[in-house]
């Protein structure tokens, strides 16, 4: 699987792993408007729920310090932890250091995946509403430059985001399922990608 490798200071670090789904785009107009809002409820369902927002915070959304949230609702992560602008931690104390390539077995241990990182600043959704999170995401100066099939395949394919589906002991799934989503995602592109007003 190739990676994408940015450097911090004097270190080479991983970033996002691509994704390794390929996904064929459904014929434009083929779903109806009302359909497609519907898709955009699920999957705004999805980002807002508690293992895709806890992650996908600012660097000031937080009082004192910026970091991700953890649990069942937003908070601030124990130990005063800030990922920094490298979003890994270099700059303090990298996420590595207990966030390993899998779960922990322990409840509520430290959740792990093969690359453990926050997302770009510019990929916040934590604090904005629906309308703000549907014009984020098609737009590529805020999505990781992405188009939406790019997206669905990132959803459906890329190790962390699937992460969410398998969260370890004691944490709750996101809903329906990576697939569901890659599908919610290409039928709310097909319907034109509305988005609530």
């Amino acid at each position: 699987m190739k990676r994408i490798i940015f450097a911090v200071g004097l270190f080479a670090l991983p970033a996002f792993a691509e994704s390794n789904v390929t996904l064929e785009p459904l014929p434009e107009g083929s779903v109806s408007a009302a359909e497609g809002a519907q898709m955009w409820e699920n999957i705004h369902e999805v980002f807002t729920h508690p293992r895709c927002i806890n992650c996908h915070v600012g660097e000031d959304n937080i009082p004192l310090w910026s970091g991700p949230h953890y649990g069942g609702e937003a908070r601030p992560h124990g130990m005063f932890i800030s990922a920094g602008d490298s979003r890994i931690g270099a700059e303090y104390l990298a996420c590595s250091t207990c966030h390993g390539p899998e779960n922990s077995a322990q409840l509520h241990g430290a959740p792990g995946a093969e690359v453990w990182l926050l997302p770009p600043v510019e990929m916040a959704w934590h604090g904005k509403t629906s309308a703000e999170i549907c014009a984020q995401i098609q737009d590529p100066e805020r999505n990781g430059d992405k188009t939406l099939l790019e997206v669905a395949e990132h959803v459906a394919g890329d190790p962390l985001v699937l992460w969410g589906w398998e969260p370890g002991p004691g944490r709750e799934p996101a809903p329906y399922s990576a697939a569901e989503l890659a599908d919610f995602v290409l039928k709310w592109t097909a319907a034109g990608a509305p988005c609530p007003s």
